[in-house]
């Protein structure tokens, strides 16, 4: 059996990893536009429910991952100079680089040496294959050379956000409002390696033309960034690796395979970045359709259909979640005029999944200051 997958992402290496683990005599190649050890972003962050998949399926790579990872349990909520701090909602985060030459690693002890620097316009130049696996990001060569067929759906989002990197930690997951002249900004933060943090800056439309960033130089940019939340940074600098404004882009596809070629990851469907999900969903995509090619051994035909089936449902609910906290985020500076307390507990309920019962469980110690300042947990 021959595979082809595009895109050496941490979708496609373990891909490809999962496969020759579970088959050793097919031949799997994988096609990477970029050089080796070049990657754009900085941290990735997993919850600890995520780890757990991971490590029921796959010990070994959880065992290679889990060392290199920075822990921490609360995500602090800073508004109006108050920081709050929500308990209990553990997370974990490794450098996207240092994730990439894990998985790489791994997949060479198994013989997988992916072939960089080969930039593929059309998926007919992935050559014959019995599979063709598209892992190839949110602007898939695999997916855009058959847009219709898989039915893709893309819904751009009005907020403008910029990822950095910083050199300093934080002891949680960290957000950070502040109202500026220009108008309401965001910061979401995390530490992903000593001395090393994502760090996403996110605003309205209107405040991103206001302050000007539409034609601000690169360097002028950063610069300004770095004074808008100097408080923060408490004097790091910002780190660019293509740091440019963005907007997000909801991707959705009616169908995740067309003759043989099937969708993993971003390449298949997009969840907004404020519930921290691409990555895990990714490696749940993989894992889901090698289990699919196992269950109808190795049918291709059968088993894309069933690899849909059986996974889609999972991840239309966390896209949903991902679609109402996005929603919230597009005009978070409404719920600015909120106290910090009540600010805090609609930051944390904003996606619809925690309610007054499971937020006295996953945070006790959040929920008893609200209800000592007489906040109703579920209003």
């Amino acid at each position: 059996m021959r595979v082809v997958i595009c895109g050496a992402g941490p979708a496609g290496l373990y891909a490809a990893i999962l496969l020759k683990r579970t088959r050793p005599d097919i031949s799997v190649r994988i096609v990477e536009q970029n050089p080796a050890d070049v990657t754009f972003g900085f941290g990735v962050v997993f919850s600890e429910q995520a780890l757990t998949f991971l490590r029921n399926d796959d010990a070994d790579t959880a065992d290679l991952i889990e060392p290199h990872m920075t822990r921490w349990n609360d995500i602090a909520i800073v508004h109006r100079d108050l920081r709050i701090a929500i308990d209990g909602i553990g997370f974990s985060g490794i450098g996207r680089l240092k994730l990439l030459q894990l998985l790489r690693r791994r997949a060479a002890a198994l013989g997988i040496e992916p072939q960089y620097e080969t930039r593929v316009t059309s998926a007919r130049q992935l050559g014959p294959a019995d599979l063709v696996i598209g892992a190839d990001g949110f602007n898939s060569v695999v997916r855009r050379s058959a847009a219709a067929a898989f039915g893709e759906k893309i819904i751009p989002l009005n907020n403008r956000f910029v990822w950095f990197g910083a050199e300093r930690e934080f002891d949680a997951l960290s957000q950070v409002f502040i109202n500026t002249a220009h108008g309401p900004m965001n910061s979401h933060h995390y530490s992903y390696a000593p001395g090393h943090a994502t760090f996403l800056i996110e605003m309205g439309a209107d405040t991103f033309h206001a302050a000007g960033f539409d034609h601000m130089p690169a360097d002028e940019c950063r610069a300004e960034c770095e004074r808008l939340f100097a408080t923060t940074l408490d004097g790091a600098q910002l780190l660019a690796n293509n740091s440019v404004w963005r907007q997000f882009a909801s991707l959705s596809c009616r169908s995740w395979y067309h003759a043989n070629q099937v969708l993993v990851g971003d390449a298949l469907h997009t969840v907004h970045f404020s519930i921290g999900s691409g990555t895990r969903l990714a490696l749940e995509d993989v894992i889901a359709l090698v289990s699919a090619l196992k269950e109808h051994d190795w049918n291709v035909a059968n088993a894309l259909p069933s690899y849909q089936l059986a996974r889609q449902p999972i991840v239309e609910k966390i896209a949903l979640a991902g679609s109402r906290s996005a929603d919230w985020y597009e005009t978070f500076g409404q719920h600015m005029t909120l106290d910090p307390w009540r600010f805090a507990l609609s930051y944390i309920r904003r996606a619809g999944r925690i309610d007054a019962a499971r937020l006295q469980t996953l945070a006790p110690t959040f929920a008893a200051n609200l209800r000592t300042r007489q906040i109703c947990l579920d209003p």
